[in-house]
């Protein structure tokens, strides 16, 4: 009987031990990840992070890492479908400033995701940046790549007027005549928006016949939403914004007015080429790289190849960059979050925690992404090769502003883009462009109950 019992407990040892070494098998086994990303350079910079993570930390935190790459062509009408139908086909989202608004509900809150570790924090992105992709107060995405607007310049061309008598006078007396302001040249850094239409209309030849540029500046004024942020620089440093108190609109202010001005002056006096009601980022580069504007307001992603050599060989070496002028730069960011339908959330939030850390955004910013991390922007190596990146962080932090990022943030852009390029192609007046805008928006704004 004893004997029995004996073989009993063995068999029933051996049965356990087959049950067991799976499980053991099983849990060594990583989780898999997956996280849609934009396809690209931003995509080829994070795939670098992403090989080092599944090489020297997928063991340890027993997560693996695959990136979902949908075509940037409808990229994301793709995502939204995917979020629609509440799949847990992928674990981690993709979005932007613009429309964080619309994937806020479907994905889950970073507040105590990452607040709750020993490692990452959402504190060594810089404050606009995290604000811009802040939805009522939570951040609900981890910053990757931040945008925002300087002011380029022929440093060869501006260097002279402020040292050269002769074109100061020059300067002075096309500001009284054609502006009738008492207007003196000044350095890029400490321009006003009346300087950089003063500046505009100096070095446009029609005005200025010893000129060395057929026009002072370019102007992306085609119907693009893209375009309207670039405008909302001169809005903001006006001392503007879209909204008042609440989400009151506030786009048919003395503020607006005036930003708006600076656009159809320039439009009215010929200082931009006369294409430019079709023109956006690439047209823009095109016109400063072959030499036709003296300055520009662009992206950030503009100098790196505006200052090359082989690509722009008319400008690389003169090309110096400078606060917008008023001194307010919008800034988007595109980021990563939790989708609220995953069902890996324990080791997705591990990858999260990873990505919130100075490391991942060092190793991110090494391969070509542009991270709002002062530190890994400021790196002394990287700057060597990348020297916009340092003023990048500068001027995030300093100068740095979100408009909104409610759901209805790109329809209040499209509202904006309509008017406004309306009024800068000098088919509609000014206040009636503002006018009809702000009204839009606060129909659009009522509709969705923000205001009564």
């Amino acid at each position: 009987m004893r004997e029995l019992k004996i073989r009993g407990f063995l068999a029933l040892s051996v049965a356990l031990t087959l049950l067991i070494v799976p499980a053991q098998v099983a849990s060594q086994t990583p989780a898999t990840i997956r996280m849609v990303y934009w396809p690209g350079p931003e995509s080829d910079a994070m795939r670098k992070v992403v090989d080092w993570y599944n090489a020297n930390r997928s063991a340890a935190d027993g997560v693996k890492v695959e990136m979902v790459l949908f075509s940037r062509e409808g990229f994301f009408d793709k995502e939204a479908t995917v979020l629609a139908a509440r799949s847990p086909e992928v674990d981690m989202v993709f979005t932007a400033s613009y429309i964080l608004g619309r994937h806020a509900p479907h994905m889950d809150s970073l507040e105590k995701v990452v607040a709750a570790s020993g490692e990452g924090s959402l504190q060594v992105f810089l404050p606009s940046a995290r604000d811009s992709l802040s939805f009522q107060g939570r951040p609900y995405a981890v910053p990757m790549d931040v945008s925002n607007h300087f002011l380029y310049y022929r440093s060869d061309y501006l260097n002279r007027l402020l040292t050269d008598s002769a074109w100061q006078r020059q300067y002075s007396e096309v500001a009284q005549r054609e502006l009738g302001k008492a207007l003196s040249p000044k350095k890029p850094e400490d321009w006003s928006p009346d300087d950089f239409v003063a500046a505009a209309l100096f070095f446009t030849k029609t005005i200025n016949p010893d000129s060395p540029t057929a026009f002072g500046t370019v102007l992306q004024a085609k119907n693009l939403i893209y375009n309207v942020m670039i405008w909302d620089n001169f809005l903001y440093g006006l001392g503007g914004s879209w909204f008042r108190s609440g989400f009151q609109p506030a786009l048919n202010t003395p503020q607006a007015q005036k930003a708006l001005d600076v656009y159809v002056t320039i439009m009215q006096k010929k200082a931009t080429p006369a294409g430019s009601t079709s023109y956006e980022y690439g047209e823009a580069n095109e016109a400063f790289r072959t030499g036709k504007v003296a300055f520009m307001v662009q992206w950030s992603a503009a100098f790196h190849e505006l200052d090359d050599k082989t690509k722009s060989p008319m400008v690389a070496g003169n090309v110096k960059l400078a606060p917008v002028p008023g001194k307010k730069t919008h800034v988007h960011a595109l980021g990563v979050g939790i989708s609220a339908y995953s069902n890996t959330k324990p080791a997705v939030q591990k990858w999260v925690r990873f990505l919130a850390t100075t490391q991942a955004m060092r190793m991110y910013a090494d391969a070509g992404g542009i991270p709002p991390v002062r530190a890994a922007l400021a790196n002394p190596a990287l700057a060597k090769q990348r020297p916009e990146f340092p003023l990048i962080a500068e001027h995030v932090e300093k100068y740095g502003y979100v408009e909104t990022t409610i759901a209805e943030t790109v329809p209040i852009l499209e509202i904006l883009a309509k008017h406004l390029s309306a009024a800068w192609a000098l088919q509609v007046a000014p206040k009636i462009a503002l006018d009809q805008a702000n009204g839009e928006i606060t129909q659009l704004l009522k509709e969705k109950g923000y205001l009564k």
